[in-house]
């Protein structure tokens, strides 16, 4: 078996620098670097992770905190993290709490003082103080994505705006009958994501002279079934028919398309829908969307907890730092019907 001294030996150099060549703790110059890698490749050298640990006091793993694993955006955060963790290296232990309550406490209680990660990367999770207490005891890196947390480097969409964004785009078109599938109670405890973004709509509304009509909100679980069974109670109603939805969600708004399908109506000609997110099922329904990129939220705060776990080897990136999104605009949102 090839050992560190074999390298360090074919290379020319020491084995302190081979480690620090190897693991990327610590300043190694450019030709020396090129050696170590030249000589590792040569002999094909595999760094112990075992000896790497004890060396550096880290496992090059991190911890990913989910609040569901059966949600397209929070796989796709997952997968964007996942990916970048494994070009820096690390490995990723998940934590789904999407259990019980004992199960989850088991992970702050439990699982994190085994400290067998480096960082941890929480994704649209709303954390009670007593978690926060507890992450922030762990004496580890912590990221966020999704809202803000006390003391955490968080990356935020500002829900608000992007619920703004796609009410007043059906706006431009000329609907003024907009109704709105928000999420319900229960979805409503992570960050009160359902809440602001019922908030962008009626404010998108209320600028351009339209009073909200309550009969033109109901609530959904984020769920193509439950926006389709939204859906087909706002436009089965007998009372005015809206002529556009918008849902806070792409799954939701998909389920719109197929309800209004179902009562023989034409998308986008009878009823226009947009939706939140920029699913990947989005391009063949044709649906219009604000697109906020999970995947690369899941990379970019992967970029956060690098600069963290190694100060200064990585640019710096502010604090708190803004999503970005578009509208992608497509056929399910036309003029309203004369």
């Amino acid at each position: 078996m090839v050992s560190i001294e074999d390298v360090a030996r074919r290379a020319g150099v020491s084995t302190a620098t081979v480690s620090r060549a190897l693991s990327g703790n610590g300043r190694v110059s450019a030709a020396a670097h090129q050696k170590v890698t030249e000589a590792a490749t040569a002999l094909d050298y595999v760094v112990s992770s075992s000896a790497s640990s004890l060396a550096s006091g880290r496992t090059k793993n991190v911890g990913l905190m989910v609040p569901y694993l059966t949600r397209w955006f929070f796989t796709s955060v997952v997968e964007g993290a996942q990916q970048a963790l494994m070009r820096h290296g690390y490995d990723v232990t998940l934590y789904n709490l999407s259990g019980s309550v004992a199960e989850r406490e088991s992970v702050f209680d439990v699982f994190l003082q085994r400290q067998r990660i480096d960082g941890i990367i929480t994704v649209s999770l709303k954390l009670s103080g007593t978690e926060v207490e507890r992450l922030h005891a762990f004496g580890k890196p912590v990221v966020g994505v999704g809202g803000p947390i006390d003391g955490v480097r968080t990356l935020t969409l500002d829900d608000d705006a992007v619920s703004s964004i796609a009410t007043s785009h059906l706006l431009a078109l000329g609907h003024t009958r907009i109704a709105h599938i928000g999420g319900s109670e229960d979805f409503d405890l992570e960050f009160h994501i359902p809440t602001n973004r019922r908030h962008g709509y009626e404010m998108a509304l209320r600028n351009a002279g339209i009073t909200p009509r309550p009969e033109y909100f109901s609530t959904a679980d984020f769920t193509i079934e439950g926006g389709y069974h939204a859906a087909k109670q706002l436009l089965g109603s007998p009372l005015e028919r809206p002529t556009a939805i918008f849902a806070s969600s792409d799954e939701m708004a998909i389920g719109c398309i197929l309800a209004a399908r179902d009562l023989g109506l034409v998308v986008p000609r009878d009823i226009s829908i947009i939706g939140i997110d920029g699913h990947e099922l989005s391009e063949f329904f044709g649906l219009t969307t604000v697109a906020q990129y999970p995947e690369k939220q899941g990379a970019h705060a992967v970029k956060i907890l690098m600069n963290l776990l190694v100060p200064g080897k990585h640019p710096e990136i502010p604090e708190n730092t803004p999503l970005g999104y578009d509208l992608v605009v497509r056929s399910s949102t036309s003029r309203p019907p004369e």
